[in-house]
């Protein structure tokens, strides 16, 4: 048998940052004919708007339904497997870090692209047209001859569509919170921040002196949004990579310590076994090649 690895799917034209799918009453997965996927790593940001139908998506391992008139946010990095779906219309968007690039302060939803499952964000019934109007566009966008103009106007597109996201997400919470909450902006910063350097930097006053904010005010400002501490964040983040990593690929304990920042296996294995309960040995052979849901 030959060694399992986590396929990492990948933009089919490297010369193209963006990628728009369609589909119209699609079927597939268990009873379609099609099969199911296996568990997949994107290497893109992926956006699925279903206007309507129904199905199940495995991301992380997480089950996760399909809603008509939602948006499910999938950041890059994350394992996903749309598993399931019956007579689905809508689209998917999918995109490179290169979009992102040069977006407003504040114009991508790194609370919603973050690494940590996927987000089903629901759109309003009055948006939905605009919302399909931007993504045509982007797909025409891709599909022309590129110009001077092509790349501004992919980045301006997607970050239209990722700042509705975000501004459905916020009105979708439970507790409201002003869009312009300094607390909810920080957590914001701290995501992205997070989510590129959670690898090599594990102190929490490493994030705290990078966002120019004094350590105490950082960790409170994270716990009023998510009920956790900085620290708490840092260490979800790296654990769930480690998890990942144990999970969908053959590497050994001590590569994917290496991976996540931690030089020495032994120290890596006790902060595995505090955050899940059970060595990195163990969890691997309860789950490689499981559905990650109880």
């Amino acid at each position: 048998m030959g060694e399992r690895t986590l396929t990492l799917d990948r933009l089919p034209d490297p010369g193209e940052p963006a990628e728009v799918l369609w589909f119209d009453g699609a079927a597939f997965g268990r009873g379609s004919g099609d099969g199911v996927r296996e568990p997949h790593r994107h290497d893109y940001h992926e956006l699925i708007w279903v206007r309507s139908g129904a199905g199940r998506h495995l991301i992380d391992g997480e089950p996760l339904p399909v809603r008509a008139n939602t948006i499910t946010v999938i950041g890059r990095g994350q394992v996903h497997v749309f598993d399931r779906g019956e007579e689905l219309q809508g689209a998917v968007v999918r995109f490179g870090d290169e979009l992102l690039h040069g977006a407003a302060e504040g114009g991508t939803p790194g609370c919603l692209l973050s690494g940590r499952g996927g987000r089903r964000v629901p759109v309003p019934e009055g948006e939905v047209d605009q919302l399909e109007s931007v993504i045509a566009a982007l797909e025409r966008e891709i599909r022309r001859p590129a110009d001077q103009k092509t790349g501004e106007l992919q980045r301006h597109l997607v970050s239209t569509i990722l700042l509705w996201i975000e501004r459905w997400y916020d009105a979708a919470r439970v507790e409201r919170r002003a869009a312009d909450d300094a607390e909810v902006q920080l957590h914001r910063r701290f995501a992205r921040l997070l989510e590129r350097d959670f690898a090599h930097h594990h102190r929490a006053g490493y994030y705290a002196d990078a966002l120019r904010v004094p350590a105490p005010a950082l960790s409170r400002a994270l716990s009023q949004v998510t009920g956790r501490a900085t620290k708490e964040l840092v260490m979800e983040r790296v654990m769930l990579e480690a998890a990942r990593l144990l999970r969908f690929t053959d590497l050994t304990a001590q590569e994917i310590a290496q991976r996540v920042g931690y030089d020495d296996p032994l120290y890596f294995s006790r902060a595995f076994k505090r955050r899940y309960g059970e060595a990195p040995s163990a969890y691997r052979e309860r789950l490689q090649g499981k559905s990650m849901h109880p």
